[in-house]
């Protein structure tokens, strides 16, 4: 039978959530229901809400979980009832070009669960990133549950299902920094602090961080940042060649999502060095660049979806670096709220206060 649930809503573009009833159905082939212990407020939920994603109202948003699976639909072999799992949105396929190619992180035709969650009256819910955990309970396909050892914390482990993965991912995945490297990470956010901690388990010897903020630099040198740039106050692109002996960083990423830090990402990397573009530019951005110096500075530009990650893979191996002390995920968490919480802490991530809210339920 369906299950009546509560969870954040967002009606229209701009109106504040609410905490509305949410009916969940069983979960019908290839599908899951989980109980949600813990899910972290991300930007991608206000862009939700605000419209920046899509007009598909109303939505179920959160998508950063951790929780229990409560059941499983026919055909379901890989997660069973009582597993913990962190959820995420990209659920391979296993037969589209990339997948064949045996490089499912790139999938390009990935899934969520074919059924609705509804409103009392009938009404269906877009559940955000096909996810939809700021509720007590969330139908999603089976293939979005990866399983990893539950002596991980819920409200570190669910941080996975998105920023600190897209972070971590572009450094490790997408950037390929390795022992020895410098890498400079623009935009101190979640993602861009865990761009430092994955070049930190790495081994990079040289980690800059760039931001405005100089609360966030202060946080970065927790995650591993070696040197500090504010670039309120200096020129990030010299700043990050003078630390680097006048060459500039093997690898930046740019973690703003905007043309003219793209563009000291550009210039603050070395010849043949690689830029990362993780974060979400607007639609209506556009990058001008002269075409002779991206030729002349060879190299790679490279953009990261989700930190080209594998699910599958790379969430139990982050949960084993937590558990191991290497990966300090706990240090993400700002605060722990209720899901009456959630638009409070829209503000408070709005104005920069706090890298993640975890909703407790």
């Amino acid at each position: 039978m369906s299950q009546h649930v509560r969870g954040v809503v967002a009606r229209a573009k701009g109106d504040p959530v609410r905490v509305e009833t949410i009916v969940v159905p069983d979960p019908g082939p290839g599908e899951a229901v989980v109980k949600v212990q813990a899910c972290g407020v991300c930007h991608t939920d206000l862009h939700y809400r605000e419209g920046g994603i899509n007009d598909d109202f109303p939505f179920l948003l959160g998508h950063e979980a951790a929780g229990v699976v409560e059941q499983v639909g026919p055909g379901v072999t890989d997660v069973q009832p009582g597993d913990f799992v962190v959820l995420n949105w990209r659920a391979v396929c296993g037969h589209c070009r990339a997948c064949r190619r045996g490089r499912p992180q790139y999938c390009f035709d990935t899934h969520n669960a074919r059924q609705k969650m509804t409103l009392t009256d009938g009404t269906e819910l877009t559940p955000a990133l096909g996810i939809g955990a700021f509720a007590e309970k969330t139908l999603v396909a089976a293939g979005q549950c990866t399983k990893v050892d539950p002596a991980a914390s819920p409200a570190a482990a669910g941080l996975l299902g998105c920023g600190v993965m897209a972070g971590f991912g572009a450094a490790v995945n997408t950037g390929g920094v390795g022992r020895g490297d410098s890498i400079a990470v623009i935009g101190c956010g979640g993602v861009g602090m865990a761009g430092i901690a994955g070049a930190k388990v790495a081994g990079a010897s040289k980690i800059i961080a760039v931001d405005v903020d100089e609360r966030k630099l202060k946080w970065a040198e927790r995650f591993g940042a070696t040197d500090t740039v504010d670039s309120s106050k200096t020129d990030a692109v010299e700043a990050v060649r003078s630390l680097t002996g006048g060459f500039g960083a093997d690898v930046v990423i740019e973690a703003v999502g905007r043309p003219e830090t793209y563009r000291q990402a550009f210039y603050a990397r070395d010849l043949a060095g690689t830029v990362v573009l993780v974060g979400v530019p607007t639609p209506r951005m556009k990058l001008e660049l002269p075409l002779l110096d991206v030729f002349g500075r060879g190299g790679a530009l490279k953009s990261s979806w989700y930190g080209d990650c594998l699910p599958s893979r790379d969430f139990p191996m982050l949960v084993d670096l937590y558990l191991q002390g290497r990966l300090d995920l706990d240090a993400f968490v700002s605060e722990t709220i209720t899901l009456d919480e959630v638009e409070d802490a829209f503000a408070r991530m709005h104005k920069g206060d706090v890298l993640r809210s975890v909703v407790i339920l």
